[in-house]
């Protein structure tokens, strides 16, 4: 697009859409299988950009993201934040237009299906 075919104006996304996309983005990746808890879950009642598994700080047009997720057990877990990382990259620079900075992948656990012995 030139710049005699831009449109004049702001687009303004929700952090809550934001939030969104990201959470979908990390669910379709193959190899998770659920986001965890972000640290500090009560401080989320006191910030925007916080939410179940995923955490934003926007900085002039820059996402930076941190996601908390409970890997499958059959997976690879470098393999899993490779892709968790472009996937949210990609989402975040196609879907929304705006920077991706940092994406943080932190592994809180592993489902296990052991069956118990009691």
């Amino acid at each position: 697009m030139n710049e005699q075919n831009r449109f004049p104006g702001q687009t303004t996304i929700a952090p809550e859409v934001l939030l969104d996309i990201v959470r979908l983005s990390v669910l379709s990746v193959e190899g998770v299988s659920r986001l965890a808890d972000t640290p500090g879950e009560i401080n989320r009642f006191f910030s925007k950009g916080s939410g179940e598994g995923v955490h934003i700080v926007i900085e002039d047009d820059v996402v930076n993201t941190a996601v908390y997720v409970v890997l499958k057990p059959e997976y690879e877990v470098l393999n899993v934040a490779h892709a968790i990382q472009a996937k949210v990259g990609r989402a975040i620079s196609e879907m929304v237009g705006m920077t991706a900075g940092n994406i943080d992948v932190h592994i809180e656990d592993v489902d296990c299906d052991i069956p118990s012995k009691l």
